[in-house]
């Protein structure tokens, strides 16, 4: 019987995202791609995904979606087999990051303002390999464009709260996973969460940044067959 496996994109990510990966592991998961949009309020959120989730399932959380997956961990550990951490961190803001937060917030709630994914941000994400490949920044470009600014401001608004206190200690089969040249959320960031729970696998993808479910679609199924699968 396939295993129930909620996925979880990140910030004015579909499910575009996970595309790769709902086909290569289609043969041991019953895939289901949640909606991450509709709420700016965490709490509020995290039981709508829930609402429409199977009663028990292994969580994949991509960036936003992995201070999302954490959430769900401390409002519903029960329904949580296993636990994959994709290109995110455990750490609250920053007060600098959410300065930075509150000026995006006022600039995108300008009409007008918003433009999505454009070259500046393709040089950050993604490793420099790919820093001209048309297709990769279309895919993220139409994600971005599909999903608009009020979704943009929704998301933004969430908060991403230290997730330490559900890491710790974490038994169950986990993955973490990041590739080496993520601009976003370091490597480090990885590593820490990888050292708190006992039964985790960390997974450095080379040549990678930060959109390693489209930049190493492959590698990030292959990690993600062997989190599956373990016992």
């Amino acid at each position: 019987m396939s295993l129930p496996l909620l996925l979880l994109p990140g910030l004015l990510n579909d499910a575009t995202l996970w595309q790769a990966q709902q086909q290569d592991l289609a043969d041991i998961a019953d895939c289901q791609v949640a909606d991450l949009t509709t709420h700016g309020q965490l709490d509020a959120l995290v039981h709508a995904v829930l609402d429409k989730a199977p009663p028990r399932f292994a969580l994949a959380g991509f960036s936003l979606g992995g201070w999302v997956a954490q959430h769900i961990l401390r409002l519903a550990p029960q329904r949580v087999e296993r636990l994959a951490l994709i290109g995110t961190s455990y750490l609250a803001d920053s007060p600098e990051r959410a300065a930075l937060r509150a000026r995006q917030q006022a600039l995108v709630g300008v009409a007008g303002n918003f433009h999505g994914f454009g070259n500046s941000m393709m040089r950050r994400y993604v490793d420099p390999s790919r820093q001209d490949d048309r297709d990769l920044r279309d895919s993220v470009r139409g994600m971005t464009q599909r999903l608009g600014p009020q979704v943009f401001l929704r998301q933004n608004a969430l908060p991403r709260l230290d997730g330490r206190d559900v890491l710790h200690g974490y038994a169950e089969p986990s993955l973490v996973l990041c590739g080496v040249n993520d601009a976003i959320t370091p490597l480090q960031r990885s590593r820490e969460m990888a050292a708190m729970m006992p039964a985790s696998e960390l997974v450095e993808l080379p040549a990678c940044g930060h959109l390693a479910p489209l930049e190493q679609p492959a590698a990030v199924s292959a990690a993600m067959r062997r989190w599956l699968l373990r016992g």
